[in-house]
């Protein structure tokens, strides 16, 4: 059974994510979010979603703490990250997993490499590591092609890939850009359900997403942003 076994502690109970006010602009340009507001729960799944260019990638970077907000307040795991040191940030990033819409795969790794990565940083040893890659990679249907490298995957299985690496640690909070964008409906449900095991052993979960059909089959609660604003949170499910 996937998640079976934590490779590291549960996260605090309590708003472990909170935004408040949150501004954010690129050197001098425009803001391009403005005043967002919202928290999440331990335990949460959401969407995010929104037309073309309305924001979603933008918030998603405050959340993976790809950067810091122009203005506002940004708390995750119990810090504030206008005043966490780099070291603060880092141990922070380590309890995050991110599924990027570009993959961000190690070119000179394979599958099997890219995936374990994660689980070394954590300190896993090798036969745990081998064990839980394995695992994941099979399920996702890449157990023939765990030693390709990604130069030599289809985008659909460098989409498995990057979504097996960010899943394998069990993170406190699962972040992903249209992780579902390059594969049919029936391998995109597929880890759509993987996603869902996940966040029934404890991961908080935001997906952004275009997919009417994704959350048709998979209705959470969902954040609507448009023009750089936070629409009141909701739900798409009828």
């Amino acid at each position: 059974m996937l998640f079976r076994r934590p490779v590291k502690p549960p996260a605090a109970e309590g708003a472990f994510i909170r935004f408040e006010s949150v501004g954010l602009r690129y050197g001098l340009g425009p803001e391009v979010l403005h005043d967002i507001s919202f928290s999440l729960e331990p335990g949460e799944f959401r969407y995010i979603v929104g037309p073309s260019g309305a924001g979603k990638t933008s918030l998603l970077r405050l959340l993976y703490l790809a950067h810091r907000p122009t203005r506002g307040l940004i708390g995750v795991f119990g810090h504030e990250i206008a005043t966490a040191s780099r070291a603060d940030l880092a141990g922070l990033r380590r309890r995050i997993g991110v599924v990027f819409q570009d993959f961000r795969l190690l070119d000179h790794l394979t599958a099997h490499e890219n995936v374990a990565l994660p689980l070394r940083i954590a300190g896993a040893n090798e036969a745990e590591a081998r064990e839980h890659v394995t695992e994941i990679l099979t399920w996702v249907g890449l157990a023939d092609h765990m030693h390709a490298r990604p130069a030599t995957l289809s985008g659909g299985q460098k989409q498995r890939v990057a979504i097996a690496r960010a899943v394998i640690t069990r993170p406190d909070l699962l972040v992903a850009d249209e992780p579902t964008g390059n594969l049919d409906d029936t391998l995109g449900f597929r880890l759509m359900h993987l996603f869902e095991e996940l966040n029934r052993v404890g991961t908080t979960v935001l997906i952004a997403t275009h997919s009417e059909t994704l959350i048709a089959h998979n209705p959470h609660p969902a954040m609507r942003l448009s023009a750089g604003m936070l629409d009141v949170p909701g739900s798409l499910a009828a």
